[in-house]
């Protein structure tokens, strides 16, 4: 009866999502309070019944319970514990399971670390945030439920996917959520202004740390996915412009526009309108995404469905939130406009150029993820759109937006004086050329004017990054009073642009230097790669939990001296059978040496695939970077003490009104 008790828990949990979305909107469209202070419990109710759920549907996966089809169709009684337990989230319903508990956690945070904002405030984001909620609790009940049973139960299950019993899927998915989801509040809490009218750099400065959480989750989430992709499909490729890769990243791309949005209205007044269809728009794609991935138009290995009928429910799902959202916008809109003045040599012109390029980037990815589609929906033929596609329209985008990430930070607010701000960064794009040159001379040995190019672009975000902090610690003065009263926010917003910074460098270097073989080696046999000896020693028989491989042995040395031995395998899954490459990899700062088995040929031969990556780690560390810099970001306790001060006064005018009555 355990999975019964899943199922219930998950009606009851639309039950609550059902009344956090009705009691409190009502409330605070009347002005009922007792209605509106609903919100917050019933939030708690929503999630406390989504644990239950997903509690029942982990344990009935430790158990091997093959009586429930999701669980006969995604475990194995031989597959270890771990993925056990990580392939609850492996396929269809246990992912939008684990979406709904996301949705969960966030609408619970928001209750919890929301206790200063005002009671009609919360009530109307709890409210929005009950709305999406519903949506995704339908969609599980009606055409995704993890736990119809399977009668009579399979004697054993068909186990997960070979692809997905690896780390990857146990951190990659729950961060990728926790980016998506977490938009929702950024929407709920834009929607909740467009439905009182009233938006303010109080409204900004609440919805800001909400915002950045969740694109530091879903900044994590991708490099994740990218991580995953490089070390286990086998190809060395860390980005492939797959549809469903597009998806995040879309939502991604508006996201770090509405980060850069807020910072706008919160310290200016300005962009108000700009800001909150920002938020509409990132949390929108999030859902497209969400269709992409589950309605069974992609083929893909992240892709969860196939079933078209599911795709429909998500459709319109999709429809009604975008078009409601969109349609409310375009009524009270006109209610948030913003009046503040600026001067086009401003930092505010250059946040803006950098939000419209974000956007058409965005949308540029967009157009790519979806033409093929619609003309295969139409009957007009299949096409492919890949990278050479996203090579000229994307990174054209990418070079004027990275080169005025070196000039926003240096620009004053509303006005600057252009004849000073051009002497400043003469030096500093002089400073950036040389060192430019240096670096990839001493990384490459080699002078390429592309590549020069755009080393040159992220020294430069790196060095006016740092002059910045260096003129902000500077306004103190004494040293170590100007370090410690500078906002976390600032080293965040720093330590974010030097990110970028550093996987521009990963992203040219490994591009432009990469060297691939695919190559025969018989026993014994050595090839030389990127000034490396790699020399095959032979297979060995491998036995794992449930797989059975053949582990090659391939001994590496540079200039006679060993580096290391890597053991890539070619395994073979026993339940479904599937043959699956496990490349080995000797990581490094400065270079990957990466191996993975082919096929086996005659006389004891292999088929070997041997690559040299220079830097190409440094794409990674870069997106820790830009992580961190939000985590510092969020940390920044005038966050705390605005949104109290803001609730004083707010308490202070209810209380003269209140008099005034």
């Amino acid at each position: 009866m355990i999975p019964e008790i899943g199922h219930f828990a998950l009606i009851l949990a639309l039950c609550m999502a059902l009344m956090q979305a009705v009691l409190p909107l009502i409330g605070a469209a009347r002005g009922n309070i007792q209605w509106m202070q609903l919100a917050r419990p019933l939030a708690h109710g929503q999630t406390f019944f989504l644990i239950v759920s997903f509690a029942t549907l982990t344990y009935a996966f430790i158990i091997n319970d093959f009586s429930v089809k999701y669980v006969a169709t995604n475990s194995n009684s031989a597959l270890p514990l771990g993925y056990r337990i990580s392939a609850v989230w492996g396929g269809h319903e246990g992912s939008l399971l684990l979406w709904a508990l996301i949705m969960g956690f966030w609408s619970s945070a928001v209750a919890i670390f929301s206790r200063k904002l005002p009671q009609i405030t919360i009530a109307q984001v709890l409210g929005v945030m009950g709305l999406i909620s519903i949506g995704f609790l339908l969609f599980m009940l009606l055409t995704s439920n993890p736990f119809d049973r399977l009668i009579p139960a399979a004697p054993d299950g068909r186990d997960l996917n070979p692809l997905l019993q690896d780390i990857g899927l146990i951190l990659h998915p729950p961060m990728l959520y926790m980016g998506y989801v977490g938009f929702s509040v950024a929407f709920s809490f834009a929607t909740a202004a467009l439905l009182s009218g009233h938006l303010d750099a109080a409204w900004a400065r609440w919805s800001r740390p909400w915002t950045t959480i969740a694109w530091l989750f879903l900044t994590l989430g991708i490099s994740l996915g990218s991580w995953w992709a490089y070390y286990e499909l086998g190809w060395g490729g860390w980005w492939f412009w797959d549809p469903v890769e597009n998806s995040s990243f879309m939502p991604w791309l508006v996201g770090t526009a509405l980060i850069h949005s807020l910072a706008v209205t919160e310290k200016r007044g300005t962009f108000k309108s700009w800001t909150v269809l920002l938020a509409l728009l990132a949390f929108s794609l999030s859902l497209l995404g969400t269709f992409l991935v589950r309605s069974g138009v992609l083929t893909s290995v992240h892709a969860f469905a196939t079933d078209p009928e599911r795709g429909i429910f998500i459709l319109a799902f999709l429809a009604i939130v975008i078009g409601g959202s969109l349609t409310l916008y375009a009524w009270r809109g006109p209610q948030i406009r913003s009046f503040g003045k600026f001067q086009l040599v401003s930092r505010e012109s250059l946040l803006l150029i950098n939000n419209v390029l974000l956007v058409v980037a965005c949308a540029a990815v967009l157009i790519g993820t979806l033409y093929p589609l619609v003309l295969d929906a139409l009957g007009l033929g299949k096409i492919s759109v890949g990278p050479p596609y996203f090579s000229r329209v994307f990174v054209p985008i990418m070079i004027p937006l990275l080169f005025l990430m070196g000039i926003g930070p240096l620009m004053r607010w509303k006005k600057d004086d252009p004849v000073k701000l051009m002497r400043h960064l003469r030096l500093v794009l002089l400073f950036s050329f040389i060192i430019a040159v240096i670096f990839t001379w001493v990384a490459t040995a080699e002078l390429s004017l592309g590549v020069l190019f755009s080393i040159t672009l992220a020294i430069w975000i790196v060095s006016s990054a740092l002059l910045n902090l260096w003129k902000r610690i500077q306004l103190k003065n004494n040293l170590v009073t100007g370090i410690k009263t500078t906002p976390l926010a600032f080293y965040g917003m720093t330590l974010a642009h030097i990110g970028i910074a550093v996987l521009v460098i990963g992203v040219t270097f490994a591009s432009a230097y990469s060297i691939e073989k695919d190559v025969r080696m018989d026993i014994g046999q050595s090839r030389d790669i990127g000034g490396y000896t790699f020399r095959f020693d032979g297979i060995e028989d491998y036995t794992g939990p449930n797989f059975q491989a053949k582990q090659g042995k391939i001994i590496i040395t540079k200039s006679g001296k060993p580096v290391t031995t890597l053991r890539p395998q070619k395994r073979t899954y026993i339940v479904q059978s599937n043959p699956m490459t496990e490349a080995a990899i000797n990581p490094g700062l400065f270079r990957d040496l990466y191996v993975a088995m082919g096929e086996p040929l005659d006389a004891g031969a292999w088929s070997i695939r041997i690559y040299y990556k220079p830097y190409v780690r440094w794409i990674w560390i870069g997106t820790i970077f830009m992580a961190l810099g939000g985590a510092l970001a969020v940390g920044d306790r005038r966050y705390r003490l605005a949104v109290k001060k803001k609730q004083v006064s707010l308490k202070n005018d209810e209380n003269m009104e209140a008099g005034v009555s």
